[in-house]
Order: C-alpha cells, then structure tokens, then sequence
C-alpha cells in the first residue's frame, strides 16, 4: 500500500494558520496534519477549517489550534485497506492519516482517482482590460496573455478551472481581444467551449455581463483575468448556495501595522496609546459568484463596476456574502507582482 509523506502535510502544534495555508498551496493535498514532537496526531487542517475560522474573527497570524479539528478520525496500520475505505466512506472523507500502533503518525492515505463532476455553471472571465499599469509589458501583448511560467497567465487560469469540472466559458475581451481569440480559439484545445463577448467600449467588471446572450440557469463566476490563483470555484458555489446569496465575493485577509505609536484621545485627554498596531482588513479578490436574478438589475450598454452592484444589493437588503480565500491569490497589477508571479510559479503551478 502507498501512503503520503506525512512530514510533507504536517506542521507542529505552535505554528500558524498562515503555516497551515503555505503547506495546503504547496502541497496540494487539501489536508495538513497538526503533529506533535512525539509524532502524535493533535489534530488536521482543511481550507473549509481555515475558512469557517476567518469568518469567526480569527486572522492568519492565529495559533493553528483556533481552527484545526482536535479529534481527526484516523486508521491504523494493522488494519487493511477495506477498512480505511469503510471510515472514509462513513464520514465522508477524502483523506486518513494513519497511525502505528504507538499512535504515532507514519503517513495519509487517500483517494488517488476521483472523477471530477462536471459543473454546468457559467464562468466569465474579464479580459477587456488596457494593463495600462503593467505598460511597456501591455504595449502589444493584453495583459490575460503575459507569460508566467511556461504559459499565458489566461491558459494557467483556464486550465485550474476547467480541472475542477467547468467547461462553459465567456471571454469578455476589447484590448488587444483579437490575440486572446486567436490562441484558445472555440477552447476544445482545453476540453471547454468558448464564447467571445465583445465589448465595443470600457464597461467596467459587471457592465459586460449585461451583453452575455442568455440568461444563465446556475450560478455563474465572474473573474477578472489578471488573476493568478488556485482557488477552489467548487467550495466557492457550495458556500454560495448554503448561505443563499445573491452575491458572494471572495475577500482575502489584508493586514496594515502602523509604524508608530497609536494615540487615541477624548478631547484634550489621551485613552489609550498602542504601540505600532496591526490592523487587519478583508479585501476584494475580484472573484464573484452571483445569482441569474442578480444580472436583471445591471444596466444594459453601460459602464458598471460589480462593487457597484454590491452596494446596490446591500441597499436592498439582498444577501451579499464574503468567501474567504484560503489558496494561493496573486493579483497581477504592476510589475512587481508580476515578477513575484514567476518566481510563485515554479513552487505553485508546477
């Protein structure tokens, strides 16, 4: 029987939630096992932990132990591979670390085929954009089609999304639009179909959805194309549906240490001072789930940006929620990000 290295997925018991989700990236195996010196299992990690626990509060600097199930089931290396199979099957599992007879961990055992479903929901990718940013790079490439890596930045997106089941595509293109089309053509190259929007002028990230042909069935994901990233889009319509949005926007921790001594006063008399404070934000990665009612209320032909339409939503009373993202995210804006993005490559793409 072949088992995981579980010193690859496994961090100590005084690491991080950051910790956590650097070994979730690199390794992709979906779990981390929290492991004591002694090699005892104290507990396992999945995104959906980390997740649930940013929602609660907690920030990426949080003790692993704020989020990590404290009572992981597990298999024993006595036992056979039928009855791994019967607690994973019990309990809905996709991994089982297992333990010797000293309890101590000496591997994962996992599903290694599993049929990915496919997913009939719309994904549209914003491609129209100048790059004005990332200029001399954008004088003649669009931006979606700067190489990282081996590949465009667009076919490394299209590849992680299609891999996850989804195979009905908008390209919404203007700049330079012609070069996307001519590289992916109809998309069978990549096992997908494509349709080309075209927008004759700048209309913002939700204003090109008002041109999609059909009023879609399923919830569709919106995604701007300077994205590098290896976010699950199948967690991300399950947290959709279970929260019954109409928006969901996928946020990601932010943190902002103020390099001074913070002051906080009541008229002439000082409250508290707080030494070079950290103040965490979540912000907007660029990636949207919405509701088909939701795309009736974006104006037709018009510029219109989604945060717009979030707070019209929000205004109403809709609900609109925050996805935390546990995976790797690199937005592509400047040159400096887009140097990081080749060297993040080669430790997550490949």
């Amino acid at each position: 029987m072949d088992l995981f290295d579980w010193q690859a997925i496994s961090i100590s018991e005084d690491a991080t939630i950051r910790d956590a989700l650097t070994v979730l990236d690199q390794q992709a195996m979906q779990i981390v096992l929290v492991v004591s010196s002694q090699r005892q299992l104290c507990g396992t990690v999945t995104d959906g932990d980390i997740r649930r626990g940013l929602l609660r509060g907690e920030s990426l600097d949080s003790p692993i132990s704020k989020v990590a199930n404290s009572k992981p089931t597990a298999g024993y290396e006595s036992e056979t591979e039928m009855v791994w199979h019967q607690h994973m099957k019990r309990r809905s599992l996709r991994h089982l670390p297992i333990l010797n007879g000293q309890d101590q961990v000496i591997g994962l055992y996992y599903r290694k085929t599993q049929i990915t479903p496919r997913r009939k929901n719309p994904v549209v990718l914003m491609l129209g954009g100048l790059g004005m940013r990332l200029r001399p790079l954008t004088e003649t490439v669009p931006k979606p089609m700067l190489p990282v890596g081996n590949q465009p930045i667009l076919e490394t997106i299209v590849k992680h999304i299609a891999d996850q089941g989804f195979t009905e595509f908008y390209f919404c293109i203007n700049y330079l639009g012609e070069k996307i089309r001519q590289y992916f053509g109809d998309g069978k190259q990549w096992g997908i179909h494509i349709t080309y929007i075209e927008e004759t002028k700048p209309m913002g990230t939700a204003g090109a959805l008002s041109l999609l042909p059909d009023l879609p069935d399923l919830p569709l994901i919106v995604m701007n194309g300077d994205l590098l990233t290896k976010v699950d889009f199948r967690s991300l319509l399950d947290f959709h549906a279970e929260h019954e949005n109409c928006v969901t926007t996928c946020v990601r921790e932010y943190s902002h240490q103020v390099p001074y001594g913070v002051i906080e006063m009541q008229g002439p008399y000082i409250n508290q001072l707080v030494e070079k404070p950290v103040y965490r934000y979540f912000v907007n990665a660029g990636i949207y789930c919405l509701s088909p009612e939701v795309l009736l209320k974006i104006p037709k032909d018009s510029f219109y940006d989604m945060p717009t339409l979030v707070d019209a939503l929000i205004d109403e009373d809709q609900k609109t929620g925050g996805f935390p993202l546990t995976e790797y995210w690199m937005d592509i804006g400047h040159i400096p990000d887009y140097e990081q993005a080749q060297a993040d490559y080669e430790v997550y793409f490949k």
